[in-house]
């Protein structure tokens, strides 16, 4: 008699046969402890409802019987040579036990104990063989962990090898530090009675110095006093000269206006940029030339053009182009012509300044155009010639010290003018003066 559980293999398959019977069933055939898992899939019911389908075949006979036809349609060669008496010697142990236990058939419980039985082997061998694999790992594990330690042992014994040389070293090193500390010490002791020496020997020479400064004092004090009083004879010399001078200047003076009176002398008329213009009278034909470039030199503040064209005698030269490029160049060029000596003429009467605006010949499509503008010298360059080039004529003509304004951006033109004493200042300046008005 069979008292113990069904082995794991057994059962399984048991189960497996319960739960496609359970599928099969009419509800009024399915016992109720089963009827939860009716709906369920066969998968499910195998995975899920094994204990329940378990207990069923044990406890419900009709149940039991169903599953028993179940087996006996999957297996009926087997279930025949069970109702006889002899199993199959080819059959498997686990689908032999499980059709004999639901069957009933003679001997089922030693069919049930051959499958347990054979379950404990097989269980067994596989114990065996993963026990062997897990001896060979841990004999791969300790080979390799040997290794290691050989690789650390060798190491360690490197190290130690090195560790002993620089000891060795160390050692070289500290009995050639105490040879030089000990040298050191006599070094050291021969330079403190140096020191000792020096010392008594500057302080002789403070004392020797004291005497000598009290000696330069007195000597400073009356040199002091002999200075100032050379200072006051200069003074009053000076006060004597400078109004023998303003005396001679304000002569002078005086001449120069009665010598103008006695002459007529009318006022001047012409000025030196009017010879260069002169020089550049005929108009041709221009030739073809590149706008200069533009790149900022000097502050762009509009005052630092008022401040130099508040100075008397002011002459401004205007790089035409660079300014009107810089300020409206969306315009064409004799728009751009045109809005800029409107420009001029207004700052000409507002400054008193001479004004002279130039302009590159070559830019002009056609004959060079006469442009006319009340108080501003218009100049267009001539073949061969650039409105640069012409500007740095206007530049040179001036007398040294008269204030010159060069208005352009172009950097060759800047460095050219300030040789000749001209002031450059840049396009954008100019441009914000006369869009202030």
């Amino acid at each position: 008699m069979w008292s113990g559980p069904l082995p794991d293999a057994v059962r399984a398959q048991v189960v497996t046969w319960a739960a496609d019977t359970l599928g099969s069933l009419e509800d009024s055939e399915v016992p109720i402890a089963l009827r939860p898992f009716r709906s369920w899939t066969p998968q499910r019911r195998r995975t899920r409802a094994g204990t329940p389908l378990a207990a069923a075949v044990a406890t419900d006979v009709i149940f039991r019987q169903r599953v028993a036809a179940r087996a006996t349609g999957a297996q009926p060669g087997l279930a025949a040579a069970l109702s006889d008496g002899a199993a199959p010697p080819a059959a498997d142990p686990t689908d032999i036990a499980a059709v004999a236990y639901l069957t009933g058939s003679p001997g089922w419980v030693e069919h049930v104990r051959r499958a347990s039985r054979e379950q404990t082997r097989n269980q067994g061998a596989a114990a065996d063989r993963k026990r062997d694999a897990e001896i060979e790992h841990l004999r791969t594990q300790l080979a390799s962990v040997g290794e290691r330690h050989r690789l650390q042992l060798a190491a360690l014994t490197a190290a130690e090898l090195a560790a002993r040389a620089a000891t060795d070293t160390a050692d070289r090193a500290l009995r050639a530090e105490k040879g030089a500390r000990r040298r050191a010490e006599r070094a050291t002791s021969n330079a403190l009675e140096a020191t000792e020496a020096a010392h008594l020997a500057a302080e002789q020479v403070r004392a020797n110095a004291a005497v000598e400064v009290t000696a330069a004092r007195r000597d400073a004090a009356a040199a002091r006093d002999e200075v100032e009083a050379s200072r006051r004879a200069v003074r009053e010399g000076r006060r004597v000269e400078d109004g023998r001078a303003r005396l001679l200047l304000d002569t002078l003076v005086e001449a120069s206006q009665a010598l103008r009176r006695e002459l007529g002398l009318p006022p001047v008329t012409t000025r030196p940029a009017d010879a260069v213009a002169a020089a550049d009278a005929v108009a041709v034909e221009p030739g073809t030339g590149s706008a200069p470039s533009q790149r900022a030199l000097l502050p762009e503040d509009p005052a630092l053009l008022d401040q130099l064209l508040s100075l008397p005698q002011a002459h401004l030269i205007v790089d035409g182009y660079n300014v009107t490029k810089t300020g409206f160049p969306e315009l064409s060029l004799e728009q751009q012509r045109s809005r800029l000596l409107g420009g001029l003429s207004v700052l000409a009467g507002q400054t008193g300044a001479e004004v002279t605006c130039c302009f590159d010949g070559a830019a002009v499509a056609g004959r060079v155009p006469t442009a006319q503008a009340r108080g501003v010298r218009v100049l267009f360059s001539q073949p061969g010639q650039s409105a640069d080039d012409l500007i740095r004529r206007l530049a040179r003509a001036e007398p040294t010290g008269r204030p010159v304004c060069v208005v352009s951006s172009d950097r060759e033109v800047a460095d050219g003018v300030r040789r000749w004493g001209a002031r450059p200042v840049s396009a954008i300046a100019l441009v914000r003066r006369l869009s202030r008005g």
